[in-house]
């Protein structure tokens, strides 16, 4: 399987991995970040990788068979696990990475039915061993459920007609498949009104795929579990894909930066245009990254605080 992993250099740049330096990636996918820490942690490093996905874990193992120099702790659980695995192993890292989106291997594989570019089932999870399959909640679920999945974490504005669109064809037939899903969006959005940029079946797959994981559950208490298991001076760094799940991110990282931490970057970092155009799917990534801040910092922190509440309450 190719894969192309998102802004690696900006990544790299922010969390400065060294060797002998102890790195967790939360989202291992087909381990191209990994690789890349497991360059500069090497000799004496260690990485800890996570991954729900059984497929994708397999893969990420295999690849990373051939390093060498670096102490390697693969776990096939989602990185809300990772915490326990760190504690356990009483690792304090360096460096953690979250990269939320999907790799090349879960899009291209027709069988997962995450694809609107790929006919197969319309299942969509990414640990076939738990839950149900979007086609079978899809055929159960409300009108008003189905249209505030959309809403909420597909930001799609066509929601309610594709929610009425996917109840009148089930009426006829359940749905199955991953182009029965695009065939009831279609039926919904008016040409005129679709988006040039986006297929009009990008927000709907998107949304139902997040809630079919519960991706954006208890995401903001895993980075503040990650982020307080940092070394001093260590970074979390997240790549984002989703409005909602980057307001998780942000509202995360600004509840951190007021005591102990500090954002590093103003704004979500984007990818590169040269970027975009070797790798579409990096178009909507957003980076962004929280410094633990040594005591000396911390110290210097609440100084600083204390003399603008000052300075407040003189004027």
């Amino acid at each position: 399987m190719e894969h192309v992993p998102v802004m690696v250099q900006e990544i790299m740049s922010h969390l400065d991995p060294k060797p002998g330096n102890v790195v967790a990636d939360g989202t291992l996918g087909l381990g191209g970040h990994a690789l890349e820490f497991c360059k500069r942690i090497a000799p004496g490093g260690h990485l800890f990788g996570f991954d729900w996905d059984e497929k994708m874990f397999a893969e990420a193992t295999n690849r990373l068979s051939v390093v060498k120099d670096v102490k390697v702790t693969l776990t096939a659980q989602d990185f809300r696990q990772a915490p326990a695995v760190l504690d356990r192993n009483q690792a304090r890292p360096n460096a953690v990475l979250l990269d939320l989106g999907l790799n090349s291997g879960q899009v291209d594989d027709a069988e997962r039915g995450m694809s609107f570019r790929e006919v197969g089932p319309l299942d969509m999870r990414m640990d076939v061993r738990v839950g149900e399959p979007a086609s079978a909640w899809l055929n159960r679920a409300t009108l008003d459920e189905i249209d505030n999945v959309l809403r909420d974490y597909g930001d799609e504005r066509w929601a309610r007609a594709i929610a009425r669109a996917i109840l009148a064809r089930r009426k006829e037939q359940p749905l199955r498949t991953t182009e029965d899903l695009v065939e009831c969006v279609l039926a919904a959005i008016p040409v005129g009104a679709r988006d040039k940029r986006l297929h009009p079946a990008t927000r709907t797959f998107q949304a139902i795929r997040i809630f079919i994981n519960g991706e954006l559950e208890e995401l903001s208490e895993a980075i503040v579990a990650l982020a307080e298991r940092l070394a001093d001076g260590g970074a979390i760094a997240v790549l984002s894909y989703h409005s909602g799940e980057d307001r998780v991110v942000k509202g995360a990282f600004r509840e951190l930066a007021k005591e102990g931490f500090r954002e590093e970057l103003r704004k979500p970092q984007l990818p590169t245009d040269a970027e975009i155009a070797r790798n579409a799917r990096s178009r909507s990534a957003r980076l962004r990254v929280l410094r633990k801040l040594d005591r000396e910092s911390v110290g210097q922190q609440e100084a600083d605080r204390e003399e603008t509440q000052d300075e407040y309450q003189t004027n």
